[in-house]
């Protein structure tokens, strides 16, 4: 679970919810009719603008800006500098047996191609074309959620114009004046708290995702070549940990040191 978002998400509720109540009292923020030209109005607009089996992907598309990574570059590298070692000692072709105790499909399908034999560049041509569609599918779910953004706002603005029509026809009936205002207003209202609360937040989170599993996969694509190339392990190392943050490599350097502690 990714604390950042869960943490964002509440806060951002708890920051809405506690004036609301503060003011008087939720219900006054409730409106059936303004909910349904806003959120189903911008959903309308956004199966216009997408494939149906993009946008009934949405949940799980969503469900990747609350995942936390499930790999990180440091262990990545441990990996990798492993594979390395008994690749040096065993041949590529000892790296066949690896790939079932391996998780990670990118590792699994370049260490395929190595051991079949394909040269450097057909594996690095490939695994390329492999990030290109894995970006492009990244970019389909962020430019969903920046449409969705942009299109429940503009909902909330026709619900007020909707509302203010529907106000000034009932200016002669006093008892019809409120529910026309509420929805007039609750509908800019509902707009703006689903696109600065919701879209636009998991649209920015589900970019940053994408960036380090991007960079996380061009890590692996330089390892596994460097293996085909049988580049010493101290040599993949370093090369690999350019990839890492300052961060990330005193975090990386504890985790040796304590390997090397514990193995004495």
């Amino acid at each position: 679970m990714d604390k950042a978002t869960l943490i964002g998400i509440i806060s951002g509720i708890a920051m809405i919810i506690i004036p609301v109540i503060m003011g008087g009292g939720p219900m006054a923020f409730f409106d059936l009719m303004s909910i349904f030209i806003v959120l189903g109005g911008g959903m309308a607009a956004t199966l216009i603008s997408y494939k149906l089996s993009e946008v009934t992907n949405i949940m799980k598309i969503t469900a990747k800006a609350f995942k936390a990574s499930e790999t990180n570059p440091e262990d990545l590298i441990r990996l990798l500098v492993d594979l390395s070692q008994m690749a040096r000692r065993e041949g590529l072709l000892a790296l066949e047996a690896q790939q079932e105790k391996i998780s990670d499909e990118f590792i699994k399908q370049s260490l395929m191609l190595v051991v079949d034999g394909m040269e450097a560049e057909v594996v690095k041509e490939t695994m390329e074309m492999e990030l290109d569609s894995i970006s492009a599918r990244h970019t389909t779910g962020q430019a969903l959620f920046k449409t969705m953004a942009s299109l429940f706002p503009a909902w909330g603005m026709i619900g007020t114009l909707i509302g203010l029509v529907q106000l000034l026809k009932s200016l002669s009936d006093p008892s019809k004046i409120g529910p026309a205002m509420a929805v007039a207003l609750i509908t800019t209202f509902y707009g703006s708290v689903l696109a600065n609360l919701v879209c636009t937040p998991i649209a920015n989170k589900l970019a940053i995702k994408s960036k380090e599993e991007i960079l996380q996969k061009q890590l692996i694509l330089a390892g596994v070549l460097s293996i085909q190339a049988g580049e010493s392990p101290k040599i993949l190392e370093q090369k690999l940990k350019t990839f890492l943050s300052p961060e990330q490599k005193q975090k990386y350097a504890k985790a040796i040191e304590k390997e090397a502690k514990s193995s004495e």
